[in-house]
């Protein structure tokens, strides 16, 4: 009866209850580590093409060639490296990819004990190129040598060289130049520049950019198998300094750096030596006094067979050429001079 009584008085308590369903407990908290704070400057994609452990050399002096057309940005010259040495790739006109970029050169900067070149590239804006101060609106800092109007690309004629009877879309603006002027070609080290990347520059930086066009490479790998252009060969003074389109070494308008040795020495230096003993005897002047007057003829004796300019008959009394044996028949006189021919084995006097 006690148990039955206290069964009764529990149920009682429990119809009187409200169930109520406790809620899961709050997951446990993890740290979540907050993002890293952006790089204060980020460089291409496409950036270190080269290193080297010893500095370019300064740039050289030369003038702007005229621009050929319209549409064409120039881009200023600079030392590569490549077999063993520095060599200068001419500054140039060229087209570029598309309309509205603007050209940023490639530069040299000193980093970990090495000069490593940073590659030139496209952009809607110019990015930082090192502080270099490559010249004609390349003071160091951005570029002041034109801008794009809509799809036209205006030329300041303050700082370019532009021919206004073939090119009508120029402006004049004074460009202040706020860099030390000199030849430092490179960024960073003992003796180079110590420019640091502008804000204007770092957001240039991650903005989509468009490689060197083919005819840039072309214009690369031609200086690069150009013997003159080594800077061991030419001292730091190019005959080829800048060209009027890409290749173009040897087309007019081609410019030379200031103390530099004439274009035509340059190609010189870079054709091998006849290997014909004969046509180099040929070319030194003959020792005997009797012989100093053919010494006068042209070099190519095939082209001018009778010894004189255009193939004329020499004149009367004229002396056998250099470098015939004795007693070889002389040219056949002319038909009015009605001079019997020279006697085989005649000595000259």
């Amino acid at each position: 009866m006690r148990a039955v009584a206290l069964v009764l008085s529990a149920v009682a308590l429990l119809g009187g209850c409200v169930v109520r369903v406790a809620s899961p407990p709050p997951p446990p908290r993890v740290y979540v580590q907050p993002p890293a704070p952006a790089p204060a400057y980020v460089e291409p994609a496409v950036d270190v093409e080269a290193r080297a452990t010893e500095p370019p050399p300064p740039l050289p002096d030369y003038e702007q060639p005229p621009a050929p057309d319209e549409g064409y940005l120039w881009t200023p010259g600079y030392w590569a490296w490549g077999g063993g040495g520095y060599y200068w790739v001419p500054g140039t006109w060229v087209q570029p990819p598309r309309v509205g970029v603007l050209w940023t050169p490639g530069y040299w900067g000193f980093v970990g004990g090495v000069y490593a070149f940073h590659v030139g590239y496209w952009g809607p804006h110019v990015g930082f190129y090192g502080g270099v101060n490559y010249g004609f609106g390349y003071g160091g800092v951005g570029f002041a040598g034109g801008r794009w109007v809509g799809n036209s690309f205006a030329y300041n004629r303050s700082v370019t060289n532009v021919n206004v009877v073939n090119i009508h879309n120029t402006y004049n603006e004074t460009v202040v130049n706020n860099v030390t002027v000199n030849k430092v070609s490179f960024n960073g080290g003992t003796g180079g520049t110590v420019a640091a990347p502008t804000p204007q520059e770092r957001a240039a930086a991650t903005e989509p950019h468009v490689a060197p066009t083919p005819m840039q490479h072309q214009h690369v790998q031609e200086a690069a198998k150009n013997p003159a252009l080594q800077a061991k060969a030419n001292g730091g003074h190019p005959a080829i300094a800048a060209t009027p389109r890409p290749a173009a070494f040897n087309a007019p308008g081609v410019v030379g750096a200031h103390g530099a040795a004439p274009v035509n020495a340059a190609a010189h230096f870079a054709a091998p030596a006849p290997a014909n003993p004969a046509a180099r005897v040929a070319s030194q002047a003959p020792a005997n006094p009797a012989t100093r007057v053919a010494s006068q003829a042209p070099a190519n004796a095939a082209a001018h067979p009778q010894g004189q300019p255009g193939g004329a008959p020499p004149t009367a009394g004229a002396k056998p050429q250099a470098g015939k044996p004795p007693g070889a028949p002389g040219p056949k006189p002319a038909a009015k001079a009605k001079q019997p021919p020279e006697k085989n084995g005649e000595k000259q006097k």
